[in-house]
């Protein structure tokens, strides 16, 4: 018998996904209006090769083509045509040295026509006589089906395509909060594995453990960084050493769910840890949640970003690791030096989601500000957007050390900078909707 529970969920995903894909009619439509083109053909990509070598590099699907179908598997087609019912071109190779099973819900066979065949070359008979733009990796491939190369990934049609992807529909939200709940178990694991003195690896393993999958289902290489390697922003080592000095874990993991990522980080401590750093993980815990209270629609994207830097230049003063005013702080980049990336990100199919600089349809762009080169999203915030809004506090040495002998050195304390090194950093990050008042945070309503 199947769990009520689950029908309800599979019949409200139905649902939504049909809503969802009658969406992307509509959006499609408009794009393609006064592009000459009788329709669009999205790939998902082809499998490649390391370097003279025959393994496949892990596969990825590309993100307009997801948009569609929750299928992640190398070379899929999606046939859009203005007035007619979308065609996904399920393409399931004869092969006795891997498995090429499909698997597509139940939920996606409801909404969408497939046609099943064998062969990449078998989609010529249901193109012919088509004049189609490509969307996809392989411009030979598309060229090889008689695509002009005007016609292939066209600035135009791409342009409007990323910016539309930052207005998530209700499906969409179902599954990014699915992927958050999901990811929620990892992280308990992982923060369980770490109070028992649990190396990087272990950590790790734990994580996917408590998920249910393997590593290569994670939308990105998770990050586990303990001690002084939680500094290294991308860090992705997994040391296998005993862990128990270790006093500081920062884990920045999520999951995917039908496509959708989740991305969440948390730091954690031990009760031995030092003082001020416990005491900034408390400030920068605070500063994360007052930042999601900011959001609302029409806020600029920017100022959340220089919002976080002036409560960063605050929190550093108050904790006696910088002196002088918040003003003397902001003047100088001193926070800067503290969180060098962005306070947040676009969130969807990708994790670092496409249209974060886009100000409208055309593929205009609103750039970073000068003193925030790395700042990922410059959007205004409107609903049904997804982003994710993560503050950070790191004691990297390669970013600190040269201020030693400059005018920004001189609001530093070095001393206790010298004494912090050892901690790392900190790193908070939720997954933020937003509404028509304010926000929904997707991460915490799970915790």
């Amino acid at each position: 018998m199947v769990n009520c529970n689950v029908k309800e969920e599979e019949g409200l995903t139905s649902e939504l996904y049909s809503n969802h894909i009658n969406s992307l009619q509509e959006g499609y439509e408009s794009t393609l209006k006064g592009f000459e083109a009788d329709g669009i053909l999205i790939h998902s990509g082809s499998e490649a090769c390391y370097f003279a070598d025959d393994k496949t590099i892990n596969f990825n699907a590309y993100g307009h083509y997801l948009h569609w179908i929750p299928v992640d598997k190398p070379d899929q087609f999606l046939l859009f045509i203005p007035g007619k019912n979308s065609k996904y071109f399920q393409v399931v190779p004869s092969d006795y040295w891997y498995d090429q099973t499909v698997r597509c819900a139940e939920w996606v066979e409801d909404h969408i026509q497939i046609i099943r065949i064998k062969a990449v070359n078998e989609i010529r008979p249901h193109i012919m006589n088509l004049k189609l733009c490509y969307l996809g990796p392989n411009a030979d491939l598309a060229r090889s089906l008689d695509i002009s190369a005007s016609n292939i990934n066209p600035f135009k049609i791409i342009s409007s395509l990323d910016f539309q992807r930052a207005y998530k529909t209700q499906y969409e939200i179902l599954q990014i909060k699915n992927a958050n709940k999901l990811a929620l178990l990892g992280h308990q694991a992982a923060k369980a594995c770490f109070l028992e003195n649990g190396n990087e690896y272990d950590i790790h393993m734990a994580y996917l453990k408590a998920c249910n999958i393997l590593e290569n289902e994670c939308p990105y290489t998770n990050i586990v960084a303990l001690g002084e390697k939680s500094a290294i922003l991308h860090y992705q080592i997994k040391r296998k050493g005993n862990a128990k000095k270790d006093k500081v874990l920062l884990i920045d993991a999520g999951c995917r769910v039908n496509g959708y990522a989740s991305d969440i980080t948390r730091t954690y401590v031990k009760e031995n840890v030092d003082r001020t750093f416990r005491d900034l993980l408390t400030g920068m815990e605070q500063i994360e949640r007052t930042l999601v209270a900011l959001v609302k629609p029409k806020m600029s994207y920017p100022d959340l970003h220089f919002a976080a830097l002036e409560k960063i230049a605050n929190l550093l003063i108050d904790l006696s690791i910088c002196s002088g005013s918040v003003d003397d702080l902001i003047e100088r980049e001193v926070p800067h030096l503290f969180m060098p990336h962005g306070v947040g990100h676009l969130l969807g199919i990708q994790v670092h989601d496409v249209g974060g600089h886009q100000k409208d349809k055309t593929g205009a762009c609103t750039e970073p500000p000068d003193s925030s080169p790395t700042l990922r999203n410059t959007r205004i915030m409107a609903k049904d957007m997804v982003f994710t809004i993560e503050p950070g506090c790191y004691f990297i040495p390669m970013l600190i050390e040269p201020q030693r002998n400059t005018e920004k050195g001189k609001l530093i304390n070095w001393e206790l900078i010298t004494q912090l090194y050892r901690c790392g950093g900190v790193r908070i990050e939720d997954n933020i909707l937003v509404t028509n008042e304010g926000s929904e945070n997707l991460t915490r309503q799970f915790e």
